[in-house]
């Protein structure tokens, strides 16, 4: 799909809104979305955000054209005045995000959108499905490149992607994530991830022989080669045949770096034997490299089995975030400006307690410890607010509210920055590269008890005190004294 055709890509109800706001002198309203996400995939103790890229391209290229107007125009129920605003239509508002690549947490706003209501309302839609599906991959690659301890993950599901753009897109997340590269060779030409390959079991099969098929390979690529050794019979014949290769072709180049791929079979059993081989044959330095429906259980029980690989292709599992294919992003109205230009906090209330929402323009600041670098919490604040390093912080659980701990010798950061100033891109994006390296380094800031897999230990996301005793007054003053109570205790 062409960037710049992608205005009706939106589910319906949101243009009946913006033709409603119109209508009904609400054309101007200055209002304020958050996007945020209520549950971690897979029970995991942080997210990574990604997508932002995506969000940049489409707000700036975000046009209604002639055919576009023709086809709501056939629908008979937008007015001739909507119609012609739509042609003229850009985006004026604003929009803050957090960095690509930050690791975040459940309820925290990963964007706030400032903007008339027709025009925020129309963002929906893309802004979801491009954080939503992104920021799952990225948290999924995380995931898996933190199972393999240090050895290369490849990102190898495009023929089992949920369609072309979440193929390409889903490559470029998966890197930001931690993978090391891509089979996808247009998120290489787009995005710039490192798009590389082996061979298929059809290459084999269509040379008389196996030694044949591997030698002309070795020959054609001798650099960086890697032969898949599982065709016939990967112990008998494949590892073999592949030894015999290399040592025919690029031992006498002087060419060592050269490596296997197992695809089926015990995996941990025949690497273990193909590593012995390997060595035995003198080829110390090829490495073995291994796919076959792989995540972060897969591989980390490979690892504790002794399994002697080296790289992990992953497919399916990665690409489609198999366990939990979606993630748990919304976009909710948090605030509007009245004609002085005052923000009022606006709440969503539900009977089901992790659905109400944190009202009011907010920022975050992340909170760590001045000597370790390590990540103590995040605090939401109200868009005015600092906070102090020079006196004790004492940070509340909010989902246990007797579980607190008090912060001292502690630095901050403020998460969200300025993207969009009234309808201009202020927001310098980084290279790919600088994003993936950026991710890597604020994992670390996490502990490792926040990062494991099993029962990962909570992230505190607490509410500074204004902001608390502002959800608590729209709680009670919309008669849930009861969902105030549980919520929170005064600080």
């Amino acid at each position: 799909m062409d960037k710049s055709h992608l205005a009706l890509l939106c589910d319906y109800y949101e243009l009946t809104m913006m033709n409603g706001y119109y209508l009904t002198g609400l054309r101007d309203q200055i209002t304020y979305f958050d996007v945020f996400f209520r549950s971690v995939p897979d029970r995991g103790g942080y997210a990574i955000f990604a997508g932002l890229a995506e969000v940049i391209d489409y707000i700036q290229n975000l046009r209604f054209d002639a055919e576009d107007i023709d086809f709501l125009r056939g629908k008979g129920i937008f007015s001739e005045d909507f119609l012609r605003y739509l042609q003229q239509f850009r985006f004026s508002g604003d929009l803050w995000a957090v960095p690509e690549g930050t690791p975040v947490f459940p309820n925290e706003p990963l964007l706030t959108v400032r903007a008339p209501a027709p025009e925020a309302q129309l963002l929906e839609t893309y802004l979801l499905l491009a954080i939503n599906h992104q920021s799952l991959i990225a948290t999924k690659a995380s995931r898996i490149a933190r199972a393999a301890q240090g050895r290369a993950v490849l990102e190898f599901g495009a023929r089992r992607a949920h369609g072309a753009h979440a193929a390409v897109d889903g490559a470029r997340a998966a890197f930001i994530g931690g993978c090391q590269g891509t089979s996808c060779t247009l998120s290489d030409a787009l995005y710039g991830v490192p798009a590389g390959g082996t061979m298929a079991h059809s290459w084999v099969q269509m040379f008389e022989s196996e030694y044949e098929a591997f030698r002309t390979y070795c020959e054609l690529y001798p650099n960086n080669v890697t032969l898949l050794v599982d065709t016939y019979d990967t112990l008998k014949s494949g590892v073999p045949n592949a030894i015999r290769a290399f040592r025919d072709v690029l031992l006498p180049q002087g060419i060592t770096d050269c490596a296997i791929r197992l695809d089926s079979g015990d995996l941990a059993f025949i690497s273990r034997e193909a590593r012995a081989m390997l060595d035995a044959a003198g080829l110390t330095g090829c490495k073995i490299a291994a796919s076959n429906a792989l995540d972060e259980w897969l591989i980390r029980d490979l690892l504790s089995q002794g399994a002697c690989l080296d790289i992990f292709g992953v497919g399916e599992r990665l690409i489609t975030a198999r366990s939990e294919p979606v993630f748990s992003g919304v976009y909710k109205l948090v605030a509007i400006e009245d004609a002085a230009g005052r923000i009022q906090p606006k709440i969503k209330i539900s009977d089901n307690e992790v659905k109400i929402l944190n009202p009011h323009f907010k920022k975050i600041f992340r909170i760590y410890d001045r000597d370790s670098g390590k990540a103590l919490a995040d605090q939401l604040c109200l868009h005015d607010e600092e906070i102090a390093t020079d006196r004790p912080l004492t940070i509340f659980d909010p989902q246990a509210t007797w579980k607190h701990k008090t912060l001292r010798h502690f630095t901050v950061r403020e998460l969200l920055q300025p993207v969009f100033r009234s309808g201009g891109l202020v927001y310098e994006q980084p290279p790919l590269a600088q994003i993936r390296d950026y991710c890597a380094a604020q994992l670390a800031t996490l502990w490792e008890e926040t990062k494991r897999f099993k029962n990962p230990h909570r992230y505190y996301v607490d509410l500074s005190q204004r902001l608390w005793r502002i959800r608590d007054d729209l709680l009670r003053q919309n008669g849930r004294a009861d969902m105030a109570r549980q919520v929170s205790e005064p600080k």
